[in-house]
């Protein structure tokens, strides 16, 4: 077995708690990977994609699970900047990703109108799934974070009028036998830039090549409203957060559950 690299010592001592704990404590509390996986791990080319990778390279390491492990990154028609910056980074951090085009963005500027956004993620999450199904995988891992989920759950209250949150584990509906499943769901982002900067290691944003993107101006909104709230509550976003694990059904008028609606009245006696 190889030595730590620097960055991957900094991992298990000085972000220990915040990131290695995290994932870690994650993996156990929602069940994420057992023994006889085969886990693909997706890089997109951003910090987040990136971190996880090593935490998963690093979970590799420990004799507590059997599994194994692949990085596949989706490359939709980056532009030569941001798919070099992406190799560089992955050479940079020893991760043996296997690169697939799938000419995403021409598609979308052919044929999607106006905000393709939702269009866009679905086609890649189809590709990822397929591209892991051939590879033998029985799981896809996301890289959202503690923040991703916080900036969901109230998006889909303030844009979509609903209480949805982002879930730790989801069984796809299109491929029976893969879980998507999201390792970094208790890790915070303010953690992964500071070990990405303290290492200076540069990555790309989203790399969209699309003239909108209608999805990350909606989360920059959210995401600086947060930060604004926290100024005034220290533990709003902790808050948001436990909010989606601690719903009383006996106070919701209004719910959908296995694609039915129920009622806090449907059994109400007068």
């Amino acid at each position: 077995m190889k030595p730590h690299t620097p960055f991957e010592r900094d991992i298990i001592t000085t972000y220990k708690k915040d990131l290695w704990g995290n994932f870690i404590k994650g993996i156990k509390k929602y069940q994420l990977v057992s023994n006889g996986d085969k886990v693909a791990v997706t890089i997109s080319g951003g910090k987040d994609s990136l971190i996880m990778a090593k935490l998963f390279q690093e979970l590799k390491r420990h004799p507590e699970l059997d599994f194994e492990l692949v990085f596949i990154t989706m490359d939709p028609g980056f532009n030569q900047i941001n798919l070099e910056l992406l190799k560089e980074n992955a050479e940079k951090l020893d991760i043996p990703v296997i690169i697939r085009e799938s000419h995403t963005f021409d598609i979308l500027r052919k044929h999607a109108e106006g905000k393709p956004c939702y269009l866009c993620a679905r086609m890649r999450r189809g590709f990822l799934y397929n591209f892991a199904k051939e590879l033998g995988c029985n799981k896809l891992a996301l890289g959202h974070h503690f923040d991703d989920v916080i900036e969901t759950t109230l998006m889909n209250m303030f844009y979509a009028g609903s209480f949805k949150t982002m879930l730790p584990k989801v069984k796809s509906e299109n491929f029976e036998d893969i879980e998507l499943i999201r390792p970094l769901y208790l890790v915070h982002e303010k953690d992964i830039k500071r070990i990405m900067k303290a290492n200076d290691i540069v990555t790309m944003g989203c790399g969209c090549e699309l003239a909108t993107c209608d999805i990350t101006s909606k989360r920059a909104t959210t995401k600086k409203l947060i930060a604004e709230l926290k100024d005034s509550f220290d533990d709003i976003d902790k808050n948001i957060f436990r909010a989606a694990e601690n719903v009383n059904l006996d106070s919701i008028v209004r719910w959908k559950q296995d694609g039915d609606v129920h009622t806090y009245y449907d059994d109400w006696e007068d």
